[in-house]
């Protein structure tokens, strides 16, 4: 029989907007807990999980990757952390963001020229796009 308060893992999917799937992954690999199983096989799950699952998307929204959720979800149950440990964290990921930024940049900036210099009707072998994956 379901207890009070729990939920199905289809009716935590749909609180949480992910797959049931993404939910046996985070298990499998251990970022979520695997929860008790009713005398029927079904998994029983607590409704906090759906904000665990919440706090997963916004992070991986974010940029951080799920090792690096896994470790900021146990700074979070950790009594002896500070936001200072914390702040570091998302200060990297910041910086690491800002590197991507540049390096797409750069990348759009050699496309644009490549692409501005390429005359449709030049022969192939004459094309500046393909030349420029030669250097």
């Amino acid at each position: 029989m379901k207890s009070k308060g729990s939920l199905t893992i289809g009716q935590v999917a749909k609180q949480a907007g992910v797959g049931v799937e993404t939910i046996r992954f985070y298990e499998r690999e251990r970022i979520i807990a695997e929860p008790p199983r009713r005398e029927s096989g079904y998994r029983e799950y607590d409704p906090e999980i759906v904000k665990r699952l919440h706090f997963i998307k916004r992070a991986q929204e974010l940029g951080f990757s799920l090792k690096e959720i896994v470790q900021l979800l146990a700074l979070r149950v950790d009594p002896r952390t500070s936001c200072a440990g914390v702040k570091k964290r998302a200060e990297a990921k910041l910086e690491e963001i800002e590197r991507k930024i540049q390096d797409l940049k750069r990348m759009q900036k050699i496309l644009k020229e490549v692409t501005a210099a390429c005359v449709a009707s030049k022969p192939i072998t004459d094309c500046p796009i393909l030349h420029c994956f030669d250097v």
